[in-house]
């Protein structure tokens, strides 16, 4: 834990919404592999590029950079295809098996800027249980830092977003929660420098379990 005392442990939730990369699982270095060699192709400064992707749907990172001559649907398609072909090193965060088993199957959900064939990809590799509902780079016209995806996921739960905590690993995850009208926790497993907001954080899911109230609401818990 990065503090003592964490507020949202004392709160109880009706839904669970959480990011997927760097939030229940690392893929950072297979999506480094891809995209470094997407953006060598290009002419990009790859060292300087890469921090910057994380986070967004690869169509609007593409979209971002106007590159000329560049179809950005294209190139997010040739883009997905290599990051579905590989997953090697692709892990779950410490503790995220434990504590996704540990919740109500139809209380939590997943809300990635990832398309529905990666994110389900990723999600098998790192051995995760996979939510029967899923929140994509599909399912959205905007996505983070807009809320429409945590607005999303949180009705598929058929739950208020207010009533919901965000778990998420980067500013605009972040900005898109608070837009929703959710708590958030941010998790610093894969950070390399420190997120700076108003959030509390924890590093990992190690020693966090779930306790029920008598509505069936959500109380994150230190394990004995």
């Amino acid at each position: 834990m990065t503090a003592p005392s964490i507020p949202v442990l004392d709160k109880h939730f009706d839904g669970f919404l959480f990011d997927m990369d760097g939030t229940l699982l690392n893929s950072i270095a297979a999506a480094e592999r891809v995209w470094g060699r997407w953006a060598a192709r290009h002419g990009l400064d790859v060292e300087a590029f890469l921090p910057t992707m994380h986070g967004k749907r690869g169509i609007d990172t593409i979209r971002g950079l106007a590159l000329p001559g560049v179809d950005a649907e294209a190139e997010a398609k040739e883009i997905e295809r290599g990051e579905i072909e590989d997953v090697e090193g692709v892990v779950p965060l410490p503790g995220a098996i434990d504590f996704l088993n540990a919740l109500p199957s139809k209380r939590w959900t997943i809300v990635t800027s990832a398309p529905i064939r990666l994110a389900r990809a990723r999600i098998e590799a790192a051995g995760l249980p996979q939510p029967p509902h899923i929140v994509t780079a599909e399912d959205v016209l905007i996505g983070k830092p807009d809320p429409a995806g945590y607005r999303l996921g949180a009705q598929r739960l058929g739950v208020d977003p207010a009533r919901c905590l965000v778990f998420e690993d980067v500013m605009a995850g972040v900005l898109a929660g608070e837009a929703a009208g959710a708590d958030i926790m941010v998790i610093t497993a894969t950070h390399t420098h420190e997120l700076v907001t108003r959030h509390p954080s924890i590093a990992s899911y190690e020693g966090l379990t779930i306790r029920l109230d008598q509505t069936g609401a959500m109380q994150i818990v230190r394990a004995a």
